[in-house]
């Protein structure tokens, strides 16, 4: 009962707002009309409005991913994006003051497999950390965190590790939000490696597959050739088999503790909100954890790419290759002209691929793509052959279409029509998806753009002339790329973790924390709902012939859609 009484007590709490205003920074003109926030303790909160639907996107991110995994520890941020559903002291158990001596026995245990190299001694230490895991495992409850969201109406919930994020997801009911922020709140004070020892498995199970898909192992063979001393190419999300073999809780609790801070953090809300009280209601609930200097991720320059790197990999899907050039972290200039070019080459109909490869059916498939990051950047071409045709003819075709840019052999209205495109494109996907407005936000967030770069990107984009174009193709889109090619046949060198010995455990299925009890009590806000008067949204006219015409507003954007109905 003191329980429910301090998450009513929380509840009831008056807004921050009453004593003093939140200031924000925006963006005239800013379709999104986002505000961004910046709390005491270093939390960024953005947030975007559109109530076409009584639904949130939310998008919890962190700056920290697989480029900040130890490099003795690696997939540990991935591991650790496991380990966050699996509750806290309050959340995912029934008596914690037991648990905790087990999770405690457990990870000392760990410790000290990781310290011998004598079989008999690791399997011996393994059977230990089995027998804890079942004793631990009477204290858990399953999935609590999951089956909390899902009862007020959650809609994909994940999560995903990248190579400098690692981003928790949400779309929840607009009245739902402040019961949303209740287990979030919770959710991220602490760090309980919960389960860890069945988790593992998940884990291995998801390394085995990747072992086993080409297109991964594809990249991961690209990644390596233009980043060789850069954790983008030296480290994967999923990690090395061996570190995986010999996980370590200490370290990832000082993963947690390191990256898991709010001046690390952002809270991204889309969808039917009110700016004011959702502001208050996230200082209310996020705003009391302390804020702590982050380390800085510093790397060494890589060496240029002075001529073709070039490399194979082997598996049994059909054949492509790959080609990538390599940029300069982002940079909002750099930004726009990538996506320029990636529109001038391939954009579904006037592209100089769509028109030399696909058109003329030269290649069975073709296309290019940028990928922006913090500290480097990407320009990458694809190509798969047709029937009897090799991997060096497509890369040549490949390659004499970026010839083609090079030497300015397109027409000069093809830029203005790309930026057209793109920009519509953006309109209609961000009115219609909040999850694209909170992941475009989060994207920002992440790689620290300005908002009025995002914002003005398609402007930008419309000023570069074709001359500028060409320039730059020629002095960065030349003969200083990697190159893979993907050929059919048996993979080599494929390591794969093998399973553990987990003794099945024993765990009530409907088991409740007093938590989530006291937490089910807290009464949830209800919206009024609105019904359309249809005589006032819709004016109706008559066109010549007597032919009706029915008009209804878009206050969303610019954009419209016309039905003809015979």
């Amino acid at each position: 009962m003191r329980l429910l009484y301090s998450l009513l007590a929380l509840l009831l709490a008056p807004a921050l707002s009453a004593q003093e205003p939140y200031t924000y920074t925006s963006v005239p003109g800013d379709p999104l009309e986002a505000r961004i926030y910046t709390l005491k303790n270093g939390l960024q909160v953005w947030l975007s409005r559109n109530t076409d639907a009584p639904r949130i996107q939310t998008n919890i991110a962190v700056r920290a991913g697989s480029k900040n995994d130890p490099s003795d520890a690696t997939g540990l941020a991935h591991y650790l994006e496991h380990m966050l559903f699996k509750g806290t002291s309050r959340i995912g158990t029934v008596n914690w003051k037991e648990e905790q001596r087990l999770l405690e026995a457990i990870s000392a245990a760990y410790e000290a497999r990781r310290a011998t190299t004598d079989d008999v001694e690791r399997d011996r230490i393994y059977a230990r950390i089995d027998s804890l895991s079942v004793a631990a495992a009477q204290y858990a409850v399953p999935n609590e965190y999951d089956k909390m969201v899902k009862s007020i109406g959650a809609r994909g919930t994940n999560a995903y590790t990248s190579n400098e994020r690692t981003v928790y997801i949400n779309d929840i009911p607009s009245d739902e939000l402040e019961k949303w922020m209740m287990i979030e709140s919770e959710r991220f004070q602490e760090l309980v490696l919960r389960l860890f020892h069945t988790e593992l498995e998940t884990v291995y199970e998801e390394f085995n597959r990747v072992q086993d898909n080409d297109r991964r192992r594809s990249g991961t063979r690209l990644n390596e050739l233009l980043y060789p001393t850069h954790p983008y190419g030296t480290q994967t999300t999923i990690g090395r088999g061996e570190h995986l073999k010999d996980p370590s809780m200490v370290k990832i609790h000082e993963f947690f503790t390191k990256y898991y801070v709010p001046n690390n953090m952002a809270v991204i809300l889309a969808g039917d909100i009110d700016f004011d009280r959702t502001i208050a209601m996230v200082d209310k609930y996020f705003g009391d954890r302390e804020g702590k200097e982050v380390p800085a991720f510093d790397f060494t320059p890589e060496a240029p790419i002075v001529g073709p790197r070039i490399a194979s990999v082997t598996g049994p899907d059909a054949e492509w290759v790959d080609i990538a050039w390599r940029f300069d972290g982002y940079t909002g200039d750099q930004e726009a002209m990538l996506q320029l070019i990636d529109g001038l080459m391939t954009n579904g109909r006037a592209g100089i691929v769509d028109l030399d490869l696909l058109q003329d059916q030269r290649v069975l498939d073709a296309r290019t793509s940028v990928s922006v990051a913090t500290d480097y950047s990407e320009f990458n071409m694809h190509g798969e052959p047709k029937e009897g045709q090799t991997l060096e003819q497509v890369h040549d075709l490949l390659m004499g279409s970026m010839e083609r840019l090079r030497k300015g052999d397109f027409e000069p209205w093809l830029l203005a029509a790309v930026v057209n495109d793109r920009r519509q494109r953006q309109i209609r996907f961000w009115n219609e998806h909040n999850r694209l407005r909170a992941a475009a936000m989060t994207d920002a967030f992440i790689l620290q753009k300005d908002w009025q770069e995002v914002v003005t990107l398609h402007d930008r984009m419309g000023r570069i002339t074709k001359q500028e174009v060409v320039d730059f193709a020629n002095a960065h889109l030349g003969p200083g790329h990697v190159v893979v090619f993907k050929r059919t046949g048996d993979p080599k060198d494929v390591y794969k973790v093998p399973k553990p010995r987990i003794t099945q455990l024993d765990m009530g299925r409907e088991r409740t924390s007093a938590w989530r009890t006291a937490w089910e009590k807290v009464p949830s806000a209800r919206s009024e709902p609105e019904f359309v008067d249809y005589d006032a949204v819709i004016t109706h006219r008559e066109l010549n012939g007597g032919v009706p015409l029915a008009v209804v507003a878009n206050p969303s954007n610019d954009l419209f859609s016309l039905r003809y109905i015979v």
